[in-house]
C-alpha cells in the first residue's frame, strides 16, 4: 500500500477525526508533503504536531499562527532552511529536527524561550549556532552526527542544560568549555577523534559519560559515581570501592508526553518514540529519570 499523498492546501481526510479527540493533536508523519498544509496552520489552537518522515521540503511563515504549540516534530525530512515564524512559537517545549539537510539556524530561533528539548542530529551543522547560547532553560540538546570541530566558549552561558550528545562529530581535542558545564548530568562524545582527556572531576554532576570509539586508550578520571562508556571503562569501573552505578539511557527515546513533565533527558514513564520514517508512534518502557 502506497504512503498517503495530500494536496498541498488541504488537511488529509482523517485530521478531523484526529482532533476530535480532544488532544488538539495532529499526527502526518509517513505522508508525502512537499510542504506544509496552509490548512494546518489555521489550527490555532493545536498543541502537539508531527511531521516526520514525509518529505517536507520548506515550512511556511504561517506556522506562526501556532501559538499553542507545544511539541513540533519535523525529524526524516529534507528542510535545508527554517522560516523566521517557526522562532516566533511562545509556548514550544520540544522541537525534533533531526536528519534534515540544515546548515544553520536563524538569528531568531533565540525568541524560543520555552523550549527545553532539541534534537538537531543527522544534519550539516558544521559550527554550533550561537542563537542557542540565549536558551537558557533548554535541557536537553541532542546534536549527534553533524560536522563539529569545536563548542563556543560562552557555552556555560546554557545553565539548564544537562543531556549534551555530542557523538559522530569531528572533535580532535576535548572542548575546554565542557570543563565549565557543572550541572551537565550526560555527556556523549562517542565517535570523534579524540586521543585524550583532562581531569574530568570538574564535572561535579555528571552521571553518564560516553567516549566509546575514539583513539584513546583508556578512561578519563572521573567521580567513581560517574557511568563510562568506552576503551577500559569495565575495568576502571571494577576498580572502585563502590558498586557501579546502574546507568540510565545514554540515548533517550524521543519524547512525545506532556510538556509539564519534568525529566526531558530521557521521557517519563509512558513516553513515547517514533522509530524509522513512516513507522507508527509506539509506547516504551518506563525508565528512572534524572532529575534537575
Amino acid at each position: 500500500m502506497g504512503i498517503a499523498e495530500s494536496t498541498p492546501d488541504e488537511l488529509p481526510s482523517d485530521a478531523e477525526e484526529q482532533l476530535r479527540s480532544g488532544e488538539q493533536q495532529l499526527e502526518l508523519s509517513g505522508r508525502r508533503l512537499r510542504r506544509l498544509p496552509s490548512a494546518v496552520c489555521a489550527l490555532s489552537r493545536l498543541q502537539k504536531l508531527y511531521v516526520s518522515g514525509t518529505g517536507l521540503r520548506e515550512l511556511p511563515e504561517e506556522i506562526e499562527e501556532l501559538r499553542e504549540l507545544r511539541i513540533l516534530a519535523l525529524d526524516f525530512n529534507k528542510l535545508e532552511c527554517l522560516p523566521d515564524g517557526l522562532c516566533r512559537l511562545p509556548r514550544l517545549t520540544r522541537l525534533y529536527l533531526g536528519g534534515n539537510r540544515l546548515l544553520a539556524l536563524p538569528a531568531d530561533f533565540a525568541q524560543l524561550q520555552s523550549l527545553r528539548c532539541l534534537w538537531i542530529e543527522g544534519n550539516f551543522l558544521r559550527r554550533f549556532p550561537r542563537p542557542l547560547l540565549r536558551l537558557v532553560a533548554l535541557q536537553s540538546l541532542q546534536m549527534g552526527d553533524n560536522r563539529l570541530r569545536a563548542l563556543p566558549a560562552e557555552l556555560p552561558r546554557m545553565t539548564g542544560l544537562r543531556g549534551l550528545w555530542l557523538y559522530g562529530n569531528r572533535f580532535e581535542e576535548f572542548p575546554p568549555a565542557l570543563l565549565r558545564m557543572g550541572r551537565l548530568h550526560i555527556l556523549d562524545l562517542d565517535r570523534n577523534r579524540l586521543g585524550g582527556f583532562p581531569d574530568l572531576h570538574p564535572l561535579r554532576a555528571l552521571r553518564v559519560f560516553s567516549y566509546d570509539h575514539n583513539p584513546v586508550t583508556g578512561p578519563p578520571r572521573v567521580a567513581d559515581t560517574v557511568f563510562l562508556v568506552g576503551e577500559g571503562a569495565v575495568e576502571r569501573m571494577a576498580e572502585r570501592d563502590e558498586p557501579t552505578p546502574r546507568p540510565p539511557p545514554r540515548r533517550p527515546a524521543r519524547a512525545f508526553e506532556d510538556e509539564e513533565e519534568e525529566d526531558l533527558l530521557i521521557g517519563g514513564a509512558g513516553s513515547r518514540t517514533l522509530g524509522a520514517p513512516g513507522d507508527s508512534l509506539c509506547a516504551l518502557e518506563a525508565a528512572a529519570g534524572l532529575g534537575t
